[in-house]
């Protein structure tokens, strides 16, 4: 396996001696949607506050629901030649995740989108549709089909990468690449979640947005932050969990059973990349491994001294990779020309 250090313009990860310098400008003034929670306002990050001015809600028609779903997502300022880069989130989460990579890719002159998964993220869920994994791939495809268009090199990251499985198998023509980025595709859905009590059920999703286990979770997710860097970041990774059908999509989600897509794996026919932070303490490297054995078409890239979220600890590493990605075959056709 090939290990790359991240490029000589990589932002140095917030140190506890780095962090109030990190965090000393906050974008003044930034123009937030008014669909986001008010507590939007407390993050202190610049990137998180810059990229949550650009969420915006597009109308989603799909069978499960009777008027559309008001769905969040940033788009891309400019349409490209090249394919466009979706980048899906990790469970429980949101486009946030993609607060300095994407505007690296941005920079870079890729086509770029982030999308909320439907039940996660800041779309507009008050008639709570069902958000189980037949109505995530199917609100996917109808904002894929009625917005981007073209085949797209799908990103997933963490439990993203089990979504952008399952949707590369179920609608081929939609994906003409993808990235997987420390992928959480082994696990056997939600498990015995999905026989909990309601009661138990919702006692449980509670305890994912509370601030003790966000900040247990950012210990063990990256290598080196300050705990003022800990506490912002789970301020941005739960500001989803304050909108008001937060609790209940979540539930519908485990109870239904969530992701199983072990036998899915083989039948990707996508060339795929596969991103894995080298001291990821939440899922093992040698899944990663196994992953690669087992997709017929992929490659694997480790990056040092980078836990589960390259895509946040390590942006630079992680926009280069996929911007190789995304252009190699364009390379391919490049030198074949006489």
């Amino acid at each position: 396996m090939l290990a790359l250090t991240a490029s000589p313009a990589q932002p140095p990860m917030p140190s506890k001696s780095s962090a109030p310098r990190r965090f000393g400008i906050l974008c003044a003034g930034a123009g937030f949607p008014p669909f986001l929670p008010k507590e939007v306002e407390n993050i202190k990050d610049p990137s998180a506050r810059k990229l949550a001015s650009r969420i915006e809600r597009l109308p989603v028609t799909v069978s499960f629901s009777e008027g559309c779903i008001m769905s969040s997502c940033v788009r891309p300022l400019t349409k490209s030649k090249t394919s466009p880069v979706v980048l899906l989130h990790g469970f429980d989460s949101s486009c946030l995740e993609w607060r300095y990579t994407y505007p690296l890719l941005e920079e870079a002159g890729i086509e770029a989108w982030a999308v909320d998964i439907l039940g996660w993220g800041f779309s507009d869920l008050e008639r709570l549709p069902p958000c189980d994994v037949a109505s995530k791939r199917e609100h996917f495809y109808q904002l894929w089909k009625s917005y981007i268009k073209r085949p797209m090199i799908l990103v997933g990251p963490s439990l993203g990468a089990a979504v952008a499985i399952d949707f590369a198998v179920y609608h081929p023509e939609a994906v003409e690449k993808l990235v997987l980025i420390d992928a959480s595709v082994y696990a056997e859905g939600t498990g015995n979640l999905a026989n909990l009590p309601r009661v138990a059920a919702y006692a449980g999703v509670y305890l994912l947005k509370s601030i003790p286990l966000r900040l247990y979770v950012n210990l063990l997710a990256f290598t080196d932050i300050s705990f003022s860097t800990s506490l912002d970041w789970a301020n941005v990774g739960r500001l989803h969990c304050l909108l008001p059908w937060w609790a209940d999509a979540a539930v519908n989600f485990m109870i239904s059973g969530g992701y199983n897509v072990r036998g899915q794996i083989e039948q990707v026919k996508q060339k795929t990349l596969i991103i894995w932070g080298e001291d990821d303490q939440i899922i093992s490297n040698k899944l990663a491994v196994r992953l690669h054995c087992e997709l017929p078409n992929a490659i694997i890239r480790q990056i040092p001294d980078c836990g589960h979220i390259p895509h946040v600890e390590k942006p630079n590493a992680v926009a280069r990779l996929i911007l190789e990605h995304a252009q190699e075959d364009c390379y391919k056709e490049i030198e074949c020309v006489p």
